[in-house]
């Protein structure tokens, strides 16, 4: 059986351990900017969160044309180019001392950091085959909560410390870790970039299947802050869960993940396969849904076991989403524009994570039962509408370039 964590060796190999490099500086970033920027830099919370929402704002409205760039200019060096430019973001919040510079900083990071993920999509198309991509995905996401949950560990020595010396640390470990991201990058071969026909100002935005397919993805996607916002703001609120609950559903996740994207992924072999993976996530996400709304008024140890069966099945859920939404979103651009799909892409997570945090808020804290019952049955439309457009989509002439032929069902 292949090791989940450890992919065959050649470009996949130093792809995946590219990703783990800077996710163990970002993982270590993530635990403590908060406080950082609140209580060393000095900025008010208020502040740091409009300043982060402006920054990836301007990062998903960059994603494509640092994409389209990739496709044209070669994803390798714009890759590499990308991941310095990140590292460089990172360093510069270590001389920030107030809003301007922060939010200048901030949406330098976002900008390079949303180029970075098209590029590297793109180059992961020009380097394996078709049937071999979602297995990597897998292989990558796997890496990816592996290396977080490394850099969070880190990230928790420099809050036990609270000291300037250890959070200045850790950006220069994160900056550090993009440096080695960038090294490694500039080892995988060479893929040249394309000349495609100009599909004026809109590009992307053109293909209107694509652009269904996205924003369907997205509203699967607003289940992304459940776990940092919803579900512990719930079991504070709502449950007689104990607290420590919410750092157990964490390694759960993470764990789940870690072990069993990789097989999750395995099944997925083409666009009818994802299709099916979605519409079977969007059930089992309602699922964990309405188990999760049953841990509201029980005792704390029924509502223990309600929450942890219901993230059993949200991950669950979540892996099958991801490996679909992998496949479709490769198969279903022309090939030689995958940099810039994938930069419009993921501009669904960028979304997901701005307006998931008030959507998540609204529906459970505000409207309980029917918030949650509310969020599951939002998933299970989206996951059934993926179906006809997709099939749309299939084949589907798209500026002269078509794309790749696959069966839908």
């Amino acid at each position: 059986m292949t090791n989940a964590l450890v992919p065959p060796s050649g470009p996949q190999r130093t792809l995946a351990l590219a990703q783990l490099t800077n996710s163990v500086g970002d993982g270590a970033y993530y635990v403590t900017s908060a406080l950082y920027f609140t209580h060393v830099v000095g900025l008010a919370p208020a502040r740091v969160g409009l300043g982060l929402t402006l920054a990836w704002a301007v990062g998903s409205l960059v994603g494509v044309p640092l994409g389209r760039l990739a496709d044209r200019r070669g994803p390798r060096g714009t890759a590499v180019l990308l991941a310095l430019a990140t590292g460089l973001a990172v360093a510069s919040f270590l001389v920030v001392r107030g809003f301007v510079p922060f939010v200048i900083a901030a949406c330098a990071y976002a900008s390079a950091q949303s180029g970075l993920a098209a590029a590297r999509q793109a180059l992961l198309a020009g380097l394996v085959s078709a049937g071999e991509r979602t297995g990597l995905l897998a292989h990558l996401q796997s890496t990816l909560n592996a290396g977080l949950a490394v850099g969070a560990g880190l990230g928790g020595l420099a809050l036990r410390a609270g000291t300037r010396s250890a959070y200045l640390g850790v950006f220069a470990l994160d900056a550090a870790s993009f440096l080695v991201c960038a090294g490694l990058l500039v080892r995988l071969p060479s893929v040249r970039g394309v000349q495609v026909r100009k599909a004026g100002g809109l590009g992307v935005l053109r293909d209107r299947p694509y652009v269904v397919v996205t924003l369907l993805n997205t509203v699967l996607l607003l289940r992304m802050p459940l776990l940092s916002l919803g579900l512990p703001l719930w079991i504070a609120e709502r449950t007689d869960a104990p607290t420590w609950l919410v750092s157990a559903l964490f390694v759960l996740n993470t764990g789940a993940v870690m072990v069993f994207q990789v097989r999750t992924a395995r099944r997925i072999t083409g666009l009818a396969s994802a299709t099916r993976a979605v519409r079977r996530s969007g059930w089992i996400m309602l699922a964990a849904c309405a188990v999760f709304a049953l841990s509201a008024g029980a005792s704390p140890w029924v509502a223990v076991g309600a929450l942890v069966v219901g993230a059993v099945l949200q991950v669950a859920a979540e892996m099958g989403q991801s490996a679909g939404s992998w496949q479709l979103s490769f198969d279903l651009a022309p090939v030689d524009r995958v940099g810039e799909y994938q930069g419009f892409f993921g501009t669904g997570v960028t979304v997901a994570r701005t307006m998931g945090p008030l959507v998540l808020t609204s529906l459970l804290l505000e409207w309980g039962t029917p918030g949650w019952l509310l969020l599951g049955g939002a998933t299970v439309v989206a996951s059934y509408a993926m179906g006809p457009v997709v099939r749309r989509a299939a084949g589907r002439q798209v500026d002269g370039t078509i794309r790749q032929p696959a069966l839908v069902s």
